[in-house]
């Protein structure tokens, strides 16, 4: 048995990789390494929050609940990538189901809160990585979950995300992108009365429809669908999945 979880790094570029993509995944890293990962320890702990990031904690909760729902109730025997793991609790609940998780994050810091939060029980079930979740050296995956980590990306560099883990995904990825709607756009808009320092990088909303047909255009081969809508608040996220 591991008396502990080795933080390993892997490479931050993937095969199919653009500058576009580059350079917002760089925005990303710096944003939740460095700037605002003691909020989302505290966001993503039992810790009393404000009442706007009680709704943030509310309705994260329920997607990751819906996501789940998506996947096998017994995943003894799979190996499922939570890609974007941030602090680990996606990966806790993948691991009580019996899978074998590989945890990664672009953030080094929030891998580390992830590694420091595992229970005992799951260490010999959970690796962790601190790099890119596109990168061919995390190996292949029965199923991939992807909370919350293409939400900044364009529809061409979320087409090509999906076309890379499809090729070392046998099962069922599912993702969440932000929903091209009103209510989103008015609560970004109500965002930026935060302090400077707790604003994410510029989410990009997406039509559901749109999104199929440019992933499509990238190679994307397996069904993909919009599956559900969560809005809590300034949480409004959806849920979308790419099936063989």
């Amino acid at each position: 048995m591991r008396d502990d979880v080795t933080l390993s790094h892997v490479s931050k570029a993937g095969s199919a990789v653009r500058p576009g993509y580059v350079a917002t995944r760089s925005r990303v890293e710096t944003y939740f390494d460095k700037t605002a990962t003691r909020t989302w320890e505290r966001l993503t702990s039992d810790a009393p929050v404000s009442k706007i990031r009680q709704t943030v904690r509310e309705g994260r909760d329920r997607m990751r609940e819906l996501m789940l729902s998506r996947l096998p109730a017994d995943l003894t025997g799979h190996r499922v990538l939570d890609a974007g793991c941030g602090a680990g609790q996606m990966t806790i609940e993948l691991a009580k189901r019996g899978a074998e998780v590989l945890a990664t994050d672009i953030s080094p810091s929030l891998v580390q809160i992830a590694q420091d939060r595992l229970p005992d029980a799951h260490r010999e079930q959970v690796s962790f990585a601190a790099g890119d979740m596109l990168s061919p050296e995390l190996g292949h995956f029965d199923h991939v979950i992807a909370m919350d980590s293409l939400i900044y990306y364009n529809a061409a560099d979320i087409g090509r995300a999906l076309k890379e883990l499809e090729a070392r995904t046998s099962g069922t990825i599912v993702f969440t992108v932000a929903p091209k709607t009103r209510a989103l756009m008015a609560m970004w808009y109500a965002g930026k009365l935060f302090p400077r320092s707790d604003r994410s990088p510029v989410m990009i909303p997406h039509d559901a429809g749109q999104l199929v047909q440019a992933s499509r255009a990238q190679g994307v081969n397996g069904r993909m669908q919009p599956v559900d809508r969560v809005t809590s608040g300034f949480y409004i996220s959806q849920l979308m999945e790419v099936r063989p």
